[in-house]
C-alpha cells in the first residue's frame, strides 16, 4: 500500500547571515530604471494612439534625436547626482561651450580646431573649480553651481555683445575646420528616408561607458559611496574629493559636446542658449530613478529619462496640443518619479526575514 507524502513549501533561499534573497518581482521592483521604462512604455502607447503623426520612423528617430539632446547631459548629471551633487551651471555651459569656440575662432582668424579645443579646456576648468569649491568650501553643490549659473549666464551674453554687437556669435560655417568638426559633432546619415543624427549614436555611447563604469568598476563603487554615505567612505579609504571633482568635470565635459553639436549643426549661436535646460537634465535623472539623496540611480534609468522628455515634447506637438502643457507634465512626472523612486528604495533596502 502506498503512501503518498505532501511535500512541504519550499523555504525562501537566504545566505548564510541569514537573509532572505528576494523573489524575482522584488529584484526587478528594486531595479532603478523600472518606473521610468513601465511610465516610457505607457506614454509611447498613449501617443500612438491619439497621434497619427507620431506613428512613423521619421517621427521615432526626431525622438531620439530630441531625446539626445538633453540625454547627453543628462548622463554626467545622473552621475553626479549618484554621487550625492547637484550642477546648476550644466545647461548654460553648454551655450559657453559654443560660444568660446566660435567668439575666439571668428575675432582672431584661426583654426577651429583650436578654438574648440580651448574651449574644452575651459570647460574642464569650469567644472574643476565647481568641484574644488564644493569639496574646499563645505558649501553645498546648489548655491556654488547657482553661482557659476549666473556669472556663466552674464559673461555669455556681455562678451558676445561685447565682440559682436549682437546677442548671438556670428556665422562660422566659412571659418578653417569647420566641415571636419561638423562630421564629428553635426553629422547624419540616411537610413532608407530617416535621416540619423550622429548625436543619437553619441549619446548610447556615452550612456553605454556611463553604465559600465557604474556596474563594472572600482570607480563606480567609490560613486555610489561618496553619494550614500561620504564619512564611511572616506573612512575606508575612498577618494571622495578625487571622485567629485571628477564628476563635475564629466558634466562639463558632455556640456562641452552639446556645445559643439549645437554650434556645428547650426553654424551661429544665441548667447541665452541653455539657460533652464539644468532643470531638464535633473528631471530626466530623477525620472530616471535616480535619488534626489544621492547614491541609488544607474545610467539606463537616466537615458530612459531623457527619452521620455523627448517623446513627450514631440508628442504633445504631433498630437496638435497646447505646448504649454508640456511643462506641466514635467512637473507631474517629477512629483510621480519621486514617490516611485522611495518606494523603489525601500523595496531594495528590504533584505532581512520580516
Amino acid at each position: 500500500m502506498s503512501q503518498t507524502v505532501e511535500a512541504a513549501p519550499a523555504a525562501a533561499p537566504s545566505d548564510p547571515a541569514g537573509r532572505v534573497r528576494p523573489g524575482l518581482s522584488n529584484r526587478l521592483l528594486a531595479r532603478p530604471e523600472i518606473g521610468a521604462l513601465v511610465a516610457a512604455i505607457v506614454i509611447f502607447i498613449f501617443f500612438l494612439a491619439v497621434a497619427p503623426a507620431f506613428r512613423s520612423w521619421d517621427s521615432f528617430f526626431t525622438v531620439l534625436y530630441q531625446s539626445s539632446t538633453i540625454g547627453i547631459v543628462a548622463v554626467g548629471v545622473g552621475l553626479l547626482m549618484i554621487g550625492g551633487e547637484f550642477d546648476l551651471s550644466a545647461g548654460v555651459i553648454v551655450s559657453t561651450a559654443g560660444l568660446v569656440n566660435a567668439l575666439f575662432c571668428w575675432d582672431l582668424g584661426v583654426n577651429l580646431w583650436i578654438g574648440a579645443l580651448l574651449s574644452l579646456v575651459f570647460c574642464l576648468l569650469i567644472g574643476f573649480l565647481n568641484g574644488f569649491l564644493v569639496m574646499k568650501t563645505g558649501i553645498p553643490s546648489f548655491l556654488i553651481t547657482l553661482g557659476t549659473f549666473f556669472v556663466l549666464q552674464g559673461a555669455n551674453l556681455g562678451v558676445t555683445k561685447l565682440v559682436t554687437n549682437a546677442v548671438s556669435s556670428p556665422d562660422i560655417s566659412k571659418i578653417d575646420g569647420y566641415d571636419s568638426l561638423g562630421k564629428i559633432f553635426a553629422s547624419n546619415f540616411k537610413i532608407g528616408s530617416v535621416t540619423v543624427w550622429g548625436s543619437v549614436i553619441w549619446w548610447l555611447i556615452f550612456v553605454a561607458i556611463a553604465a559600465w563604469i557604474l556596474q563594472r568598476t572600482r570607480t563606480g563603487n567609490w560613486i555610489f559611496a561618496v553619494g550614500g554615505a561620504p564619512d564611511s567612505a572616506r573612512a575606508v579609504g575612498v577618494p571622495v574629493v578625487r571622485t567629485k571633482i571628477g564628476l563635475f568635470m564629466t558634466v562639463s565635459f558632455l556640456g562641452w559636446f552639446v556645445g559643439m553639436h549645437t554650434l556645428y549643426r547650426f553654424n551661429t549661436l544665441q548667447a541665452g542658449n541653455g539657460v533652464g535646460n539644468e532643470f531638464l537634465y535633473i528631471i530626466a535623472a530623477v525620472v530616471g530613478g535616480t535619488l534626489l539623496t544621492g547614491g541609488f540611480g544607474n545610467a539606463i534609468g537616466v537615458a530612459i529619462g531623457a527619452f521620455i522628455f523627448g517623446m513627450t515634447s514631440l508628442g504633445i506637438v504631433y498630437a496638435g496640443w497646447d505646448p504649454n502643457w508640456f511643462k506641466a507634465f514635467l512637473g507631474v512626472m517629477l512629483l510621480l518619479a519621486v514617490l516611485v523612486n522611495l518606494y523603489i528604495k525601500r523595496i531594495s533596502t528590504v533584505r532581512k526575514v520580516g
